[in-house]
């Protein structure tokens, strides 16, 4: 019956990852993992997430299925984080992390938008394009990353978006743009929603990354002005990595709708397509989330975390931009500063990177992007040290 199902390859970065714990060096270091670790490598507990289950925890109360589209309360906090305020007319669920969220927005978009296209920043998360294939999409690209100047194509990109068909589905990173590090700054946003409007495209905004590039307002900058602007518009977030709840799967997804009414019909139409995948969300995580997000103590609390986890990373990279530029001449390793967030593309080759992993264990995707949440006082010299060997043994 199933012989002709193939087996499945893995995943490039949790096969990656696998592959790390198998290896026996006590020196390796794990840069390939998309996770935020401290400055002792561990997978931190916030104080204000602490704070709430303790909360929660101290009364027992009955767990019964929550709305297909989610907790109110919830959806309502989702809403201010990203938008600054309750919008009547957007539609909010709330979703199995960013992925759930790019899933049940991918099912909606094939139902009622079935000729569209998808374009993807070249590169993208490869997720993205697995998620969207699947839904039965044809999924193109446009130009995004300069491998060589480790900077964005900005004019290639907006070129390309103001030929595409109407309706395209766009999908965009709101913010620390993965895998590449490479964000557009506010002039060139508006420009590429001037583009959107003008062509009538519908974009898929992915922000998983809130707080962790310029700040909770500053990243959702293009979001809110497609809010200001009425542009209808997909918006995927999760709380995954500002909220350091990788396994309670908390996400959402919003839709930017003409008016009141249209967005009551879209969220009932959303909650269809979760009712077909998993019929109803988790009540946990999303009532920890709440509980952060509507308690002015804890919400100050985990702001200032969210903050200081942001600043560790911009110092590391100013570390390790510091101890490569000591040792290898290369006009441009200021990427290493440039791009934000939890990713760096590095410009380093499949084979150096293979390199990297097999003489100095230091593993990174074959891409060559680097998870900089991954380094430490303890580690980053060490790395740098490795990065350095294989781009100097490149040269001979």
């Amino acid at each position: 019956m199933f012989e002709h199902i193939p087996p499945y390859p893995g995943d490039p970065i949790l096969t990656l990852n696998e592959e790390f714990q198998k290896d026996p060096r006590q020196d390796k270091v794990n840069l390939s993992i998309g996770i935020y670790l401290d400055d002792n490598g561990r997978l931190p507990v916030m104080a204000a997430v602490r704070a709430a289950e303790e909360a929660i925890g101290a009364t027992s109360v009955p767990k019964p299925y929550l709305p297909m589209t989610g907790s109110p309360a919830y959806t309502s906090a989702v809403q201010e984080l990203i938008f600054g305020s309750v919008v009547p007319n957007v539609a909010t669920a709330q979703t199995l992390g960013g992925s759930g969220a790019l899933k049940v927005g991918a099912d909606f978009i094939r139902r009622y938008f079935p000729d569209s296209q998808v374009w993807l920043s070249d590169p993208s998360w490869e997720n993205h394009r697995f998620i969207f294939e699947r839904a039965g999409f044809t999924v193109n690209t446009y130009p995004y990353y300069d491998a060589e100047t480790g900077s964005l194509k900005f004019d290639a990109m907006l070129a390309a978006i103001r030929e595409l068909p109407a309706k395209s589905v766009l999908l965009l990173h709101a913010c620390c743009h993965n895998p590449t590090g490479v964000d557009l700054n506010e002039a060139q946003w508006l420009a590429v929603l001037d583009a959107v409007e003008e062509r009538g495209l519908l974009p898929f905004v992915d922000m998983a990354y809130q707080g962790f590039g310029a700040g909770i307002e500053d990243d959702a900058f293009a979001i809110r002005e497609m809010l200001r602007r009425n542009i209808p518009a997909f918006i995927a977030n999760s709380f995954s990595k500002n909220f350091s709840l990788y396994g309670e799967r908390c996400g959402g997804l919003s839709l930017i709708c003409e008016d009141q009414n249209a967005a009551q019909r879209v969220l009932g139409q959303l909650a269809s397509v979760v009712r077909s995948n998993y019929s109803s969300p988790p009540v946990h995580g999303a009532t920890v989330i709440t509980q952060v997000l509507n308690t002015p103590e804890l919400r100050a609390q985990w702001e200032a975390q969210l903050t200081t986890m942001r600043e560790r990373m911009v110092a590391m990279r100013a570390t390790l931009f510091q101890l490569l530029s000591e040792k290898v001449s290369n006009s441009h390793l200021d990427r290493y500063i440039q791009q934000r967030g939890m990713f760096t593309y590095t410009g380093l080759s499949a084979e150096q990177v293979d390199s990297l992993r097999h003489e100095h264990g230091v593993y990174i995707l074959r891409s060559g992007r680097m998870c900089v949440a991954g380094l430490n006082e303890s580690n980053v010299g060490r790395v740098a040290e490795a990065v350095t060997k294989v781009m100097q043994q490149a040269l001979v």
